[in-house]
């Protein structure tokens, strides 16, 4: 067949078959179309058997000379001209979702503009055409009607998987939406009943225990962090260049970046960990990235997630995090896959620093206890009281101290030991419990993985029945180790930490069993720290907590094991029943 071009509806619907192919598809669509027009209660209801999906939203409606072109190939209401595209700031922007419906589907819309008293019901042929328009009473909004989706493609329908994996996708669908949009509330339908419902929040904390039911609130930690623009980064490293070769203007022209004119929003990036002492996974399922709204693959930005929490989990346990970027419009390409699930994003070492920096704060012991505003919601309390009463009650802060190095540390008081094994800690909201040994464990970890140090030993150690098997290991932790006569090796260098220690011959021999060099540095941590059993004086406890608080990943051991137990007051208070009144319990 000599070559030709394609009759237009034949185009049409190759474009339509790339954007919809699955329920999953025209949920996604309609759902993103409906948060950009401001909705914050959507209702998704579907009939599989019918291939029908209709989605109702509170948002800002369309009017009606809108709707009448709504459903034309490339219509839409988020951008203009080609610059438009590399700065995009909705979900939707290519004006293909209606249009492809239409192809696919019957397509009808049901919509009222927020400042009207007019709804309007258009239904529209395959080419997008409106054929009937009538006036309707309905709330403000937009719900959609696609029935018979696929209804002239049987092979499209026989091609795609069984309905129970296509409703699975839906809702993986609403789950991804609802992370990035938190303030918005979900109700699903199946068939006319109730499927699931997610109820809205502030923030993503109070979204993911909707969504894993094993997985409560106080199990994750949410915070957001501002990151400085791009724009005065590039200007100091602009100075910094200039200073430096102010002698070369050739050079400088060449390195000096380029500025950009107009002033840079700030970015903000917002994570939801699940602590690591409380909350994982067994499969590397759930670390999530978003880029302004939409959950995209990240590869480089989840690597830094995964990386910045190893040594916190236990073994063959995995995250729970949700990362969400939200980030000048310019440094994204969302012109790269047709469900706009993969993305050019630029300066990705840059957002790599600003992830970890995330972490750290998450991980950070003082981020479990909002001192500044829980001091201040009971200041408040306490101020209305004593108007009311003729008392006064001196008020107690509840500060943290410093390191000196701009590190704020938890008021942590050492009080005493139990069985010589855990540290009674006395904290501003409670009492914890430090199990010394893997807190020890945790300050050594660290200090050995920024430092690490082999040193000659004199005398060398003499090991024998080596296998060769551990003499690679050695080897490749890069032990030097000899022949020393028929069975024997010369052990000559050795890790820092173990050098002065009596059982270094049993030490090496341990190092040898297998491992990378992060396995033999927490194997000497381990060797190297407080044994349980060891009695401690209150300044040996009161140094061990301050060091331990900070180091970056103070909730676990190297080995993923819980290193303290947190009691706080208030439960300590309804354990005692200190809530009761005192005359009732007295029988008075």
């Amino acid at each position: 067949m000599p070559i030709h071009t394609l009759p237009i509806e034949v185009i049409h619907l190759i474009a339509a078959g790339e954007v919809i192919d699955s329920l999953g598809a025209v949920v996604r669509e309609l759902c993103e179309n409906a948060i950009d027009a401001g909705a914050t209660r959507i209702t998704v209801s579907l009939f599989p058997d019918r291939w029908r999906i209709r989605v109702a939203d509170n948002g800002s409606g369309i009017e009606l000379a809108d709707l009448q072109q709504a459903a034309t190939a490339h219509s839409t209401s988020k951008i203009d001209d080609r610059d438009d595209l590399f700065h995009i700031t909705s979900l939707g922007f290519r004006g293909e979702a209606l249009h492809s419906l239409a192809q696919l589907a019957n397509l009808e819309i049901y919509s009222r503009p927020r400042h009207s008293c007019d709804g309007w019901h258009l239904v529209y042929n395959h080419q997008g055409e409106v054929v009937r328009q009538q006036e309707v009473a309905i709330a403000p909004g937009t719900a959609i009607d696609v029935a018979d989706l696929f209804g002239d493609w049987e092979a499209r329908r026989e091609g795609l998987p069984n309905l129970n994996c296509q409703l699975r996708q839906v809702q993986t669908v609403i789950y991804h939406l609802a992370l990035c949009h938190p303030h918005v509330n979900w109700t699903i339908e199946q068939q006319h009943r109730p499927w699931f419902q997610i109820i809205g929040a502030k923030t993503t904390q109070q979204i993911i225990p909707q969504i894993l039911p094993k997985v409560r609130v106080d199990d994750l930690h949410h915070v957001e962090i501002t990151a400085r623009p791009l724009n005065q980064l590039q200007e100091r490293l602009e100075l910094e260049l200039q200073q430096a070769q102010a002698t070369s203007q050739t050079y400088r022209a060449i390195a000096a970046p380029k500025l950009s004119a107009a002033p840079e929003a700030e970015s903000k990036i917002q994570l939801t960990l699940g602590l690591p002492d409380r909350c994982h996974r067994h499969r590397l399922d759930w670390v999530k990235v978003a880029v302004n709204g939409r959950i995209v693959r990240a590869p480089e930005l989840e690597q830094t997630i995964v990386s910045g929490l190893a040594r916190t989990l236990p073994r063959d346990r995995y995250p729970v995090c949700f990362l969400h970027l939200q980030i000048p419009p310019h440094y994204i390409d969302w012109n790269r896959h047709p469900a706009k699930v993969e993305i050019y994003l630029q300066q990705v070492e840059y957002w790599q620093a600003q992830v970890a920096q995330a972490l750290d704060r998450a991980l950070n012991l003082q981020a479990e206890t909002d001192d500044d505003d829980r001091s201040s919601r009971i200041g408040k309390l306490l101020a209305v009281a004593e108007q009311q009463g003729a008392y006064h009650i001196p008020q107690r802060s509840i500060t943290n101290t410093n390191d000196g190095d701009g590190l704020g540390l938890l008021e942590l008081r050492a009080v005493g030991q139990v069985l010589n094994t855990y540290i009674i800690a006395e904290h501003a909201d409670g009492l914890w419990l430090v199990e010394q040994h893997i807190a020890h464990e945790r300050v050594l970890y660290e200090q050995i993985v920024s430092a690490w140090q082999l040193l000659p030993l004199e005398p060398p150690i003499i090991l024998s029945h080596l296998s060769e098997r551990q003499i690679e290991q050695l080897q490749q932790i890069e032990i030097t180790i000899d022949p020393f006569g028929e069975g024997l090796w010369a052990i000559r260098t050795a890790p820092a930490p173990l050098l002065m220690r009596e059982d270094l011959a049993a030490a090496i021999t341990e190092l040898s069993q297998g491992g990378d060099l992060q396995a033999a540095q927490v194997a000497v941590a381990c060797r190297c720290a407080i044994r349980n059993g060891t009695s401690l004086s209150l300044p040996e406890m009161q140094s061990l907590l301050d060091r331990w608080q900070r180091t970056r990943n103070p909730r676990t051991c190297p080995h993923g094991r819980p290193i303290y137990l947190a009691f706080k007051e208030s439960s300590l208070a309804r354990s005692f029943r200190r809530h009761w009144v005192i005359g009732k319990s007295h029988g008075i």
